[in-house]
């Protein structure tokens, strides 16, 4: 395994057509020698534009991708391999997997609507965060480590409590380095980090990573915050789920989702989730 050791501005760089190296700032809460997943997400976005971007231009737009995280994702070049699983000209379904020295780690299915003029009929809740300018940052490095959590600058509407926080983030770092990417594939870049802001129990305490996150979107968000608007709950089962409304600066833009596995730490062997299931 490969880790890079020296100061970078982005989350990865490009090494190849469909290779990608990460630099530290994507270094993982739960494990630090292994990525985050929520700049990963991101990346696979931008490995599904890059690919229909090659291909016409259909005007179709990105509604819903879900992401299940299938291992350990280390802290080595990755490669991410698109196919079309379901063509069309008005909805589209793309499959992305992302493979680490040749196993697959996380599997990313995408469902692509076509755009259309719904102004018209356009609707639903308008419950805005209130604006990121005026609010305080809050330290999340403080009670997560890891070079991604060091690199988001997170600003809560109130002080976090558990199970409960609404916040913006934004990074001052690209995604690839030195290469353009979509609003879309920079504002999901954040959206997992969800599962750490509202948490219900001390993680040095408790284990609750997701296995997997499902993001819907009835608009196209646009930067450079992402909002979330987030609850946890814990089952008795050792389930839970994180759900979280997301925001842009001109208000709600879809749903996202996390299935967690819930564990006392005491005893255990490893982390999930973010760093894969076990």
């Amino acid at each position: 395994m490969s880790i890079p050791s020296v100061s970078h501005d982005s989350f990865f760089e490009a090494v190849g057509d469909r290779r990608y190296k990460p630099t530290p700032h994507t270094g993982g809460a739960w494990a630090a020698e292994e990525q985050h997943v929520s700049p990963l997400a991101g990346l696979v976005v931008h490995a599904l534009d890059r690919y229909r971007a090659a291909g016409p231009d259909t005007g179709l737009l990105l509604s819903r991708i879900s992401y299940d995280i299938l291992g350990r994702l280390a802290l080595d070049e990755c490669e991410i391999e698109v196919e079309t699983i379901r063509p069309g000209r008005t909805i589209e379904l793309l499959e992305a997997v992302v493979r680490i020295a040749g196993r697959p780690v996380l599997r990313a299915r995408a469902w692509y609507l076509a755009g259309l003029d719904t102004t018209a009929v356009a609707g639903g809740p308008d419950v805005r965060l209130a604006p990121p300018d005026s609010l305080t940052p809050w330290r999340a490095s403080e009670l997560w480590p890891g070079g991604y959590i060091n690199s988001v600058e997170i600003r809560p509407i109130a002080p976090p409590r558990p199970g409960r926080t609404a916040a913006w983030l934004s990074t001052p770092l690209e995604l690839v380095a030195g290469v353009p990417v979509s609003p879309v594939a920079s504002f999901l870049t954040l959206v997992d980090t969800a599962n750490g802001i509202a948490v219900r129990q001390p993680p040095t305490e408790w284990m609750f990573p997701n296995v997997d996150l499902t993001i819907h979107l009835h608009r196209q968000p646009r930067g450079p915050w992402t909002g979330l608007d987030t609850k946890v709950a814990f089952g008795p089962t050792g389930q839970g789920l994180t759900s979280t409304v997301l925001h842009d600066l001109d208000g709600p833009v879809g749903h996202a989702s996390q299935i967690l596995t819930v564990r006392p730490l005491t005893g255990t062997k490893g982390a999930g989730g973010s760093s894969g299931p076990e």
